[in-house]
């Protein structure tokens, strides 16, 4: 029993043991032998995504181990793809960075292993306590990841505001667990759920232990009035480390948010849905109008993920299986869209990471056309323009809202949509219609890996534009595996 529940847990193990290799190892490493210590990340990200053919293969259905503290159902599955996409994506991305900024370090690449298996943790725990595990594995891998430019001061001040803001947010979470088991006596998610739905109904207690795990996840998930870390931390934060941030603990805050409202709060669904329904709209109103103000291209991207979860929201607020599977579809898309945004900024800032203001891409239209094309692409599926994902992302939300009768919510998401073409064209336009300055220096060109990755990035978005159908129905199956 013990054996089948380990080999249950084979992605997360091949993670942890290959993380721990890697700090192991790299005191050891030869000089200029350092970027195998990204190809080995990537590698055992590969390889954890393999092991999980086999882990789908031991079980039927929904299976819980350790006592129902894990979950491994189709849903877990969905998240756990996702997130070891992200992690490889973004450990190749970091080898020619780290390598231009002289941090090649194999910790590196293990902080991001190790933050993976707290994502997926997230995604498949069962149990409360294991959330907060999860939570805190994640999050205090991408502290140290966000300063690691220990000799830069924006570095620094990243990584200290985002561990600051994040222990705020944590004790909050925290504390709203403790409410929810002086209520009921459990922290199990099941458990709760049959408690609550006994004569009697929910205490107050566990009602706002809700309140507070709302407003944990909020900051995780960066939702409006919970955002204010995520300008500055974005922008301070390494380049190939503000794109993982941007997608993966997003990803993983709204994995377990929605199987917790969905198995452990269904009876509160009409008072979470109207919570929801108010955050839905500060947060991608607050993200798309400060967008349209920012000249630093990470900072607008800052705002636009900030916006981003406010359309994902617009998904769960229906509670309806539509919109549960659009919103992790657009989470998907959400990923491929800000990865490939990102690895364009990272070719294109140089040494000093500086080079990320809306004046440093006047007219790399012409000067690296490739470069051009892949960053404004990534920005039309940001803004849903028909042929991309984004659009068909957006489409189905908002979609999803209507068909529950929330249409004034889906008519300010597309308002909202509309608001953010603004910021989104206007980044082209510097790239096509102005002239650089005198005493701009040439983009340095794009190695052929990044260009691989690019253009799989870009095929990808074409695919879920032209072609949404398979992952709209994996995204369906797997939000029915929590009903």
């Amino acid at each position: 029993m013990i054996k089948d529940d380990l080999m249950l847990l084979m992605p997360q193990m091949i993670l942890i043991v290959a993380g721990m290799v890697l700090m192991l190892v790299e005191p050891f490493a030869a000089p200029g032998r350092q970027r195998r210590m990204g190809q080995i990340a990537v590698f055992a990200a590969a390889l954890a995504a393999y092991s999980l053919k086999f882990q789908s293969s031991l079980h039927s259905g929904t299976t819980t181990i350790f006592h129902g503290m894990l979950i491994l159902d189709n849903f877990s599955l969905f998240f756990q793809y996702l997130f070891l996409f992200i992690a490889a994506v973004s450990a190749f991305m970091s080898i020619k960075f780290n390598e231009r900024e002289s941090l090649e370090r194999g910790e590196y690449y293990a902080l991001l292993l190790f933050a993976c298996s707290g994502m997926s943790l997230m995604a498949a725990s069962g149990d409360l306590i294991l959330t907060f595990l999860g939570i805190e594995i994640l999050s205090i891998a991408t502290y140290i990841l966000a300063g690691f430019k220990r000799t830069d001061v924006r570095s620094n001040e990243s990584s200290l505001k985002y561990f600051l803001l994040g222990s705020f947010a944590t004790a909050i979470l925290l504390y709203g667990i403790a409410l929810i088991y002086g209520g009921t006596g459990t922290t199990n998610y099941l458990s709760i759920r049959a408690l609550a739905s006994l004569e009697g109904g929910v205490q107050t207690t566990t009602v706002i232990g809700m309140g507070l795990l709302l407003v944990g996840f909020g900051f995780k998930v960066a939702l409006v009035p919970f955002h204010s870390w995520v300008p500055d931390v974005y922008e301070g934060a390494p380049t190939p480390v503000t794109a993982f941030m941007a997608v993966g603990p997003k990803a993983a805050g709204f994995a377990a948010l929605i199987r917790i409202l969905i198995q452990v709060f269904p009876n509160l669904a009409q008072d979470w849905s109207s919570i929801l329904w108010v955050l839905a709209i500060l947060t991608m109103t607050l993200g798309n109008v400060v967008g349209v103000l920012q000249t630093n291209v990470k900072r607008m991207l800052a705002y636009s993920a900030i916006a981003h979860a406010g359309y994902i929201l617009v998904g769960i607020v229906p509670n309806s299986e539509m919109g549960f599977s659009a919103a992790l579809f657009y989470l998907v898309v959400y990923t491929v869209m800000n990865l490939l945004a990102f690895s364009i900024i990272l070719s294109f800032s140089r040494k000093g990471d500086m080079h990320v203001y809306l004046d440093d891409y006047a007219g790399l239209g012409h000067k690296a056309p490739f470069a051009a094309a892949a960053l404004s692409f990534a920005l039309v599926s940001l803004a849903g323009i028909p042929l991309t994902g984004g659009f068909i992302g957006k489409f189905y939300l908002f979609s999803a809202a209507v068909q529950k009768g929330y249409i004034g919510l889906a008519v300010i998401g597309v308002l909202n949509s509309v608001v953010s073409v603004f910021y989104y064209f206007r980044v082209m336009i510097y790239m096509y219609m102005r002239e650089p300055a005198e005493e701009a220096t040439e983009p340095e060109p794009i190695g052929w890996s990044v260009q691989t990755i690019v253009g799989i990035l870009v095929a990808i978005i074409l695919f879920l534009g032209i072609y949404p159908e398979k992952i709209l129905t994996l995204a369906g199956h797997s939000s029915l595996a929590l009903k």
